[in-house]
């Protein structure tokens, strides 16, 4: 038995770095899959500062030159209460202001979409947005701006947020500080060459992959890091779950505070928007920006 559990133990170390280790197909550029693994032990969620100001009473330790590989996770719970993510992961968040959840008593939750790059469901979401008047995060990459700069603005005007999903959506867990701060300060300059307007300071580490040093150059380049309370494998066009699936899984799995990661390349996502969005409404939830 105890030969089992060590084997047990090296295989499920050995899956949570290989998560990683994949990255985006070269084209065209869709979304790696940021799906959450639902097998860690429980955990408090981490105390986040929503003022937006940072707390210098305890100053964050300083990271290792080369930061530990690790892929975001959580696990779900039912009856709609809040999700846990593993102690490690809460005391890195924690450290460096990461978001990945926002409770409070108001039911207020936070709709966020992932843009690698525009199959042509952007401006009817941006559309059902605006008729049931809501407001979402938008993660955008710098081919999503070099190819639609336009529907950038867009979201801008109408009182989204436009944030960072980098520069060219590579695995931050793996880069050096030099090239951390060239993912942020690139897609910072596409944005504002190509729409004139500046980033939202939020930032979605691709493929949900981190590190201690990531999670500390993206805080001292201004930005917070932003994960996620809720997703579900919406991301590849050609393996779309539908409508009702979509609409199932986000109204069963929604809870305060929740930040939901929906991909804005998926057809089932688009078809079901509006009714996820009059059903959460109708259920008592506040749709807010960070």
């Amino acid at each position: 038995m105890k030969k089992q559990g060590a084997l047990l133990f090296i295989l499920g170390l050995f899956f949570t770095v290989i998560a990683c280790s994949t990255g985006p197909p070269a084209a065209p550029p869709p979304q790696a899959s940021e799906n959450p693994v639902e097998n860690a032990a429980p955990s408090p969620p981490p105390v986040v500062d929503k003022s937006g100001s940072l707390n210098t009473a305890t100053a964050p330790p300083t990271p290792a030159a080369a930061g530990q590989v690790l892929s975001w996770y959580y696990n779900p719970a039912k009856n709609h209460q809040t999700p846990s993510i593993p102690k490690e992961a809460s005391n890195l968040l924690d450290a460096y202001r990461g978001i990945w959840l926002l409770p409070d008593d108001d039911k207020r939750i936070y709709l966020t979409f992932d843009e690698g790059y525009e199959l042509g469901y952007t401006e009817p979401i941006l559309d059902i947005l605006k008729d049931n008047q809501v407001k979402a995060a938008f993660f955008i990459t710098g081919q999503y701006v070099k190819t639609q700069p336009d529907l950038v603005r867009r979201m801008k005007a109408e009182g989204h947020l436009v944030c960072s999903h980098t520069q060219n959506h590579k695995d931050m867990s793996k880069l050096t500080k030099e090239e951390i701060v060239s993912e942020i300060a690139l897609l910072e300059q596409e944005v504002q060459s190509r729409t004139g307007i500046t980033l939202d300071k939020y930032l979605r580490p691709p493929m949900g992959c981190y590190s201690d040093l990531s999670l500390a150059v993206t805080l001292e380049q201004g930005y917070r890091s932003v994960f996620w309370s809720m997703a579900y494998e919406d991301w590849d066009p050609a393996k779309q779950p539908g409508a009702e699936k979509s609409y199932q899984f986000v109204t069963r799995n929604v809870h305060p505070g929740a930040v939901i990661l929906l991909h804005a390349v998926s057809e089932s996502n688009t078809e079901a928007l509006d009714r996820i969005l009059k059903e959460l409404k109708q259920q008592g939830y506040v749709f807010a920006t960070f």
